[in-house]
């Protein structure tokens, strides 16, 4: 008689568990009117399904296009401008930074990095701060770093490093590492600011807490680009993403 075993033995897929951690630095909240609702897949936003966010995806080998349609918002860098200093911003010790318009405090605690009116660069550096105003579209009580402008010129990203306008996106690592080339083609021939036109090509090297699964936040520095380019490639109406892109590889940083 046959074993029993032999005979009802089946091969079972492992599921694999991917955990992230979040990063202390970078940008993490939300974003301008053009910002980042708490959405997952882009199947979830075109089709109405449900918005609690999924487990983690895995990257695409490299250099792979991913079939799936990723949503697309912009973020920028807000400068200061001229008003009553009717706001503050803190350091991450509670120590007060600067004193600023309420106008500035309410951009820069959802954009993450803005210029003070002194010139002076500040950048996320903790949420959850009891001594910080509560910002009015997140909620959130964000403090700062105050950053060198000359080595932070538009603020400093998820690794660390400076950001650099219509070059860095805004990603979830779990989807989309940070440190990898990407192409979009959607952006491909898009005027920049100097009169060239894009490449299409970009790299991950930011984060955002309502940036989640298939989504990537484009870093504009600019409002007037972020406006000119939502009209080119309206947000939310979906791109293409191609991880590790040979054509992008000249971007990619040691």
């Amino acid at each position: 008689m046959p074993v029993l075993g032999s005979r009802v033995s089946k091969l079972f897929g492992v599921m694999l568990v991917v955990l992230s951690v979040p990063s202390c630095g970078g940008t993490d909240f939300v974003k301008t009117e053009y910002e980042a609702e708490p959405l997952d897949h882009s199947r979830d936003w075109i089709e109405g399904g449900p918005t609690a966010r999924a487990p983690a995806q895995v990257a695409p080998p490299t250099g792979q296009r991913r079939a799936d349609t990723f949503r697309n918002t912009y973020y920028d860098f807000p400068a200061e401008g001229a008003g009553k200093k009717d706001a503050k911003v803190f350091d991450a010790s509670c120590k007060a930074i600067s004193d600023v318009t309420k106008e500035f405090h309410d951009k820069v605690c959802l954009q993450g990095s803005g210029k003070l009116a002194t010139g002076q660069t500040i950048s996320f550096a903790k949420r959850d701060c009891t001594c910080a105003a509560e910002c009015p579209k997140s909620g959130q009580k964000i403090c700062f770093e105050a950053l060198d402008p000359k080595q932070f010129p538009s603020g400093r990203g998820a690794m660390g490093q400076p950001v650099t306008p219509l070059r860095t996106l805004a990603v979830d690592d779990a989807t989309i590492p940070l440190g990898s080339v990407v192409y979009i083609p959607e952006y491909e021939g898009l005027p920049k600011p100097d009169g060239s036109s894009h490449d299409g090509c970009f790299i991950a090297e930011d984060r955002g807490s309502k940036v989640q699964g298939l989504h990537v936040d484009v870093f504009t520095g600019d409002p007037a680009t972020t406006k000119s380019w939502n009209q080119a490639v309206p947000s939310n109406g979906g791109v293409h993403v191609e991880i590790g892109a040979p054509r992008c590889a000249y971007l990619k940083k040691q």
